[in-house]
């Protein structure tokens, strides 16, 4: 069976790895992982469809100014963040600071458990929802996973942000990290169209 045809058919088994666990992804995740998916931005005439979507890439490009200089550089980020997010049905605002949180915007982070990247994805889902080909310092491959993983969660948890972070971070159960990512989201990404 090919991983990457119709939607993602999975083992019903567990993996274990840090306190992160997978759990069989859900029929509403529907943003199956692409073998073109790379380290390349998302085009500008794919995201830059309303005149709503410049005027939120130019409200975000301000805010991130200082952690990513680079201005083509900033608006090729966030527009792949705003493309991956509304793909995967999440609001960007929630993915930029789920990546403040995790990597604050450190595409090269590596955490202690291993987790790689802007959203901090662990290894092992490479194995389970994408290919060996994939690389998790790739920027549409990292938001990419990240996107999936976190509606995934949010799947199982019947749409509840808390509990969706807590999977997300491994941490189910416990209020620091989820209440982090909310603090972040409410002082820095809050945006109204």
């Amino acid at each position: 069976m090919h991983k990457l045809t119709g939607i993602l058919c999975l083992f019903f088994s567990t993996v274990i790895l840090a306190d992160q666990r997978y759990n069989v992804l859900t029929a509403s995740t529907t943003t199956v992982t692409q073998p073109t998916v790379s380290d390349w931005a998302v085009p500008h005439q794919q995201f830059l469809v309303t005149f709503k979507d410049a005027t939120w890439l130019s409200a975000m490009s301000e805010r991130l100014k200082k952690r990513i200089p680079n201005q083509q550089e900033r608006n090729d980020f966030l527009s792949t963040v705003h493309y991956e997010a509304t793909r995967a049905g999440l609001d960007p605002q929630l993915v930029l600071s789920v990546i403040q949180v995790e990597s604050n915007f450190r595409k090269y982070a590596i955490s202690s458990a291993g987790a790689r990247g802007y959203m901090q994805i662990m290894p092992f889902w490479v194995n389970t929802i994408g290919t060996e080909k994939h690389n998790l310092f790739h920027l549409r491959v990292n938001l990419r996973y990240g996107c999936t993983i976190l509606r995934h969660y949010l799947g199982i948890e019947k749409g509840n942000y808390f509990r969706a972070l807590g999977r997300y971070n491994g941490s189910l159960g416990k209020v620091t990290y989820p209440q982090r990512v909310f603090d972040v989201w409410n002082k820095t990404w809050s945006y109204d169209s």
